[in-house]
């Protein structure tokens, strides 16, 4: 990114467009948390502070109506259905760099943030940080006692090799395949790590920033 200030030109795919089955039968994305925000809607919400310019990725047939967020979400917000959702992330991650490898209103994006949609804690300065460090060369991820932790962002140099993802695996193999432009930025968030994948841990979920 040329500056922190040019968030525009970093968009950001949430990720939702998974079946948690560890969540049980319910929709996870719906469900409430503690203050009574769906989890989805947490997450765009947290997102923000990142970039304006989001995109969600979801299955066919899906809204923003079907997925509450019509009450919580300008139209601006982008939506991008993944044909291979039922594959795993890897396939979903797939379709999406390939759709915005395809779009005309993309070719000013520089760098694009995978954040899952089940992680709602992600703190804004954590936020600030990773966009200022983000460029076309270059994949950031935080770093939280001693791991590392979402979300992720893959400068447009790196959108190729993510298109041609496929199954379960998500990105870690394009990082491992380019460890010389991967750069870690310590934070004191461990949001970063907090994916919520049963029901126990959303009743625990502390407040999001």
């Amino acid at each position: 990114m040329r500056a922190n200030h040019d968030a525009n030109r970093l968009v950001i795919l949430m990720m939702a467009a998974g079946r948690s089955r560890r969540f049980g039968p319910a929709d996870k994305r719906l469900a409430r948390l503690p203050g009574g925000r769906p989890l989805l809607a947490a997450s765009l919400q947290a997102s923000l502070a990142l970039s304006p310019r989001r995109v969600l990725v979801v299955r066919a047939g899906e809204s923003l109506a079907s997925l509450a967020l019509d009450a919580h979400e300008p139209a601006s917000l982008g939506l991008l259905v993944a044909p291979r959702a039922d594959e795993g992330l890897g396939a979903s991650l797939g379709d999406a760099f390939t759709r915005l490898l395809e779009d005309p209103g993309m070719r000013d994006v520089e760098a694009a943030a995978v954040w899952l949609g089940d992680m709602p804690a992600i703190a804004p300065w954590t936020c600030r940080r990773l966009a200022a460090a983000a460029a076309p060369e270059r994949i950031v991820r935080p770093r939280h006692g001693g791991r590392p932790g979402h979300p992720v962002i893959f400068g447009r140099a790196f959108w190729p090799h993510l298109a041609r993802l496929a199954g379960e695996q998500g990105a870690r193999g394009v990082i491992a395949d380019h460890p010389q432009a991967c750069r870690e930025i310590e934070v004191e968030d461990d949001g970063v790590h907090r994916d919520i994948d049963t029901p126990a841990m959303l009743a625990s979920q502390p407040g999001t920033p």
